[in-house]
């Protein structure tokens, strides 16, 4: 592929608003896309949801699982995943994990990475705080919008 088309390609992406191109000619393939520091995260405070009664459940149903690690409590957030992929709790394995439970984290900290299309992301923190629950391990697949943190 010529120099001047891939140059031409990348002035046409930082023009427009599209984050990722890929072009096919023949045998050869060319993909560009925006890379960005890291993925921001957006979180979404939850109301914990009120507890079931035991008296209005029929006897024949089974009762309710306990509390989930999904629901947060007052003054906590959730942090979902911003992207399909598989969730990377270290930069490398056998790497000292990115956080654990109780640790202190600021705006801006990676938190862990996800994987889509064989590229890493790195997922960052929108502010400050401590977590209060890992809700994924890693290696696992996640999909958008699914609990990956809780954070006080």
């Amino acid at each position: 592929m010529d120099i001047r088309k891939i140059k031409k390609l990348i002035e046409l992406l930082e023009e427009s608003g599209v984050a990722e191109i890929e072009i096919k000619e023949g045998e050869e393939s060319l993909r560009i896309s925006r890379m960005s520091k890291g993925v921001q995260v957006s979180t979404t405070p939850i109301a914990p949801l009120p507890a079931p009664s035991a008296a209005a459940a029929p006897p024949s149903a089974p009762s309710a699982p306990p509390p989930s690690a999904t629901t947060a409590g007052a003054g906590e957030q959730i942090v979902t995943a911003p992207m399909v992929g598989t969730y990377y709790s270290s930069p490398s394995p056998g790497a000292k994990e990115f956080i654990n439970i109780g640790d202190e984290i600021k705006a801006g900290q990676v938190l862990c990475i996800i994987e889509a299309m064989k590229m890493m992301n790195q997922i960052e923190s929108e502010g400050a705080g401590t977590i209060r629950g890992i809700l994924v391990k890693n290696g696992e697949p996640v999909e958008f919008g699914q609990p990956l943190f809780i954070i006080a």
